[in-house]
């Protein structure tokens, strides 16, 4: 399957504690490192977000925005 550029997919396994490894290219790609903090966000519909600490403010003005004016940006 090709994928469009800067676009990406890894396939990880979660443990008996729930836990999963950031594959290392993806970790790269983005810059994460040891001890970083990072923002997950859920939606019972489209899935699980990962943000580096970094785009939290972002994302929140983005989606407190939406929540505001009664919008859905899908």
């Amino acid at each position: 399957m090709e994928v469009p550029q800067g676009k990406h997919a890894w396939m990880v396994k979660i443990g008996e504690k729930g836990q999963f490894v950031i594959p290392k290219e993806a970790r790269d790609i983005f810059g994460f490192h040891p001890g970083d903090e990072l923002l997950v966000l859920g939606d019972d519909e489209r899935g699980i977000a990962i943000l580096p600490k970094a785009m939290q403010r972002e994302y929140m003005l983005r989606i407190f925005s939406e929540m505001d004016n009664g919008g859905d940006s899908k």
